[in-house]
């Protein structure tokens, strides 16, 4: 009986100990202070925190960002996925986002990330406890989001709560919840690990389409010569050569100006449901970003002789 007894409480102390899951990599008392200290003066001027409606993108897709900073609910009746979390401080503004779409954040099951800088990464720690969701991140930015701070480029010492990566996730890898499926496409240059997302959505008339939210591929400001990291040039000619290969109607950013979303937005809520589609949407932001890419790094190698 007294080895019953014991059997049954070891079992419960397992179980719960399981159920609690793996520990924070941030405190309660880092969070609170990252989402109640001040802004950064470039985030003021760039509008990086600036409150916006969240309204529906397209299909099962809303937009919880700021006016100039990009994240994203993926909605299914499962749970949910939330790409992106903005800056610490805007966490609780996400959080609020959805909840004013009819949502719910503690139904979000996967967060997302596309870079690990912390004007894309720095909530994702509060919005990891406020939803108890997994969070997947490539190899590549695995150790900066759990170090929380980014070791090169014009990020470098700006510092984000940490959040755990539950799961490492490669090209061509999948994460599904209640029939929605996210692909993760390895679009390094921008951070070693950027990650581009796409999926497959049907407008409000059932037309299909396939969305892309781009990771980025700009240089802002980092170091081409020397590399800021090693291998960076390649990795921007492999991304821009990787994204010309993909079709896709339905351009989505981290960074409104990218896709031109105060336009497209007011186009949406006058009721347009395909303000969004644009089959060559991608494309031209793609040869964009490589043209200025080259320029750039032209300019660095001649600076540098």
């Amino acid at each position: 009986m007294r080895r019953f007894a014991l059997v049954f409480i070891l079992s419960a102390l397992t179980v719960g100990a399981a159920a609690a899951g793996p520990p924070p990599l941030a405190s309660d008392a880092e969070i609170d202070a990252a989402e109640r200290a001040p802004l950064p003066a470039i985030v003021v001027s760039m509008k990086w925190n600036e409150p916006l409606a969240p309204f529906n993108v397209i299909g099962n897709i809303y937009y919880v960002g700021t006016v100039e900073v990009g994240a994203y609910l993926v909605t299914s009746p499962k749970g949910h996925i939330l790409i992106d979390g903005v800056l610490p401080q805007t966490a609780p503004q996400i959080i609020a986002n959805i909840h004013a779409l009819g949502f719910d954040i503690r139904d979000v099951k996967f967060l997302l990330n596309s870079h690990a800088h912390f004007d894309h990464a720095g909530g994702l720690a509060g919005l990891q406890r406020a939803s108890g969701a997994a969070m997947v991140a490539s190899a590549g930015d695995r150790a900066t989001l759990e170090a929380g701070e980014i070791a090169y480029g014009p990020s470098a010492g700006m510092h984000f709560p940490p959040v755990r990566v539950d799961r490492v996730i490669g090209d061509g890898e999948t994460v599904e919840v209640g029939g929605v499926t996210m692909v993760a496409h390895m679009t390094p240059g921008h951070t070693a690990g950027c990650t581009s997302w796409s999926l497959k959505v049907a407008d409000a008339d059932g037309a299909p389409h396939t969305a892309f939210i781009h990771c980025s591929a700009t240089v802002a400001g980092q170091s081409l010569v020397p590399e800021s990291y090693p291998g960076m040039v390649a990795d921007y000619r492999a991304t821009f050569a990787r994204v010309r290969k993909f079709d896709a109607d339905v351009f989505l950013a981290n960074h409104a100006g990218f896709f031109g979303l105060e336009a497209k937005r007011a186009r949406r809520l006058a009721g347009d449901v395909d303000a969004f589609v644009d089959t060559g949407a991608l494309q031209r932001f793609n040869a964009a970003l490589e043209k200025a890419f080259e320029k750039e790094l032209a300019r660095q190698q001649a600076n540098a002789k």
